[in-house]
C-alpha cells in the first residue's frame, strides 16, 4: 500500500473546510497557494514565505476545559502544536505528536479529530532563522483524561476554562487568533 503525499492530504483536508470568516478563508486560500507552489511546503527551513505547521485544540471530555501551554519562546498561552516532522504520516499525526510532546496528554486518532482552524502567523527572527510565517493547519481533540505535564517546547500546561478564556475573566496572555478557534470549539461542543 502506498502512502498519499502529504500536500494532497492536506488539501484534501483543507478543501472540507468551511472558513469561519473573510480572515480564515484568506488563510485557507494561502495555505492552498503555498501547497502549490512550494514543493517544500513541510520543511522547517524552508522560510519564503514560510512552512506548514499543526497544532491542535485539545478540549476534556466534559468541553468546558481546553488545553493550552504557555510556549517557551514566545511567552503566550497557546494550543499545542509544531513543525510537521518528516515521520509524520499527516498534519492530524502531527498536531497529535506535538501535544503529546509538549504535553504528556494523549490524543488518539479518531473519526472525531478533525480540521477546526487555520491560520497564518509571522514569527519573528530568532537567531540564526530569519522571520517567516507558520501556516497553521489546527485540529480539534478531545482527552480521554485530564493528566498532565509540560514538556519539550512549553514552560508550562494548564487546563483553562474555555468560559473564562473568552470572557477575559483569566489573566493568561494569549492573541486572537487562538481566541477565534476557540470560538469556533465552543460553537462545534455546546
Amino acid at each position: 500500500m502506498t502512502s498519499i503525499p502529504r500536500s494532497t492530504e492536506l488539501r484534501s483536508v483543507l478543501e472540507r473546510l468551511e472558513p469561519f470568516d473573510a480572515l480564515e478563508r484568506e488563510h485557507k486560500s494561502r495555505v492552498l497557494q503555498l501547497l502549490d507552489t512550494a514543493p517544500d511546503a513541510f520543511d522547517r527551513a524552508h522560510y519564503t514565505p514560510g512552512h506548514v505547521t499543526a497544532s491542535a485544540f485539545v478540549v476534556d471530555a466534559s468541553h468546558e476545559y481546553v488545553l493550552l501551554i504557555l510556549h517557551g519562546k514566545l511567552g503566550r498561552w497557546l494550543q499545542p502544536g509544531g513543525h510537521v516532522d518528516p515521520a509524520d504520516v499527516d498534519t492530524a499525526a502531527a498536531a497529535r505528536r506535538e501535544v503529546l510532546e509538549e504535553t504528556g496528554v494523549t490524543v488518539h486518532a479518531a473519526a472525531s479529530a478533525r480540521l477546526l482552524d487555520v491560520d497564518v502567523h509571522l514569527i519573528p527572527a530568532r537567531n540564526a532563522v530569519p522571520p517567516h510565517e507558520h501556516f497553521d493547519v489546527r485540529f480539534a481533540f478531545e482527552a480521554p483524561d485530564s493528566q498532565l505535564r509540560a514538556g519539550s517546547d512549553a514552560r508550562a500546561a494548564r487546563w483553562v476554562r474555555i468560559r473564562d478564556l473568552l470572557t477575559g475573566a483569566t489573566d493568561l496572555p494569549s492573541d486572537e487568533s487562538v481566541l477565534r478557534a476557540v470560538r469556533k470549539l465552543r460553537a462545534r461542543w455546546s
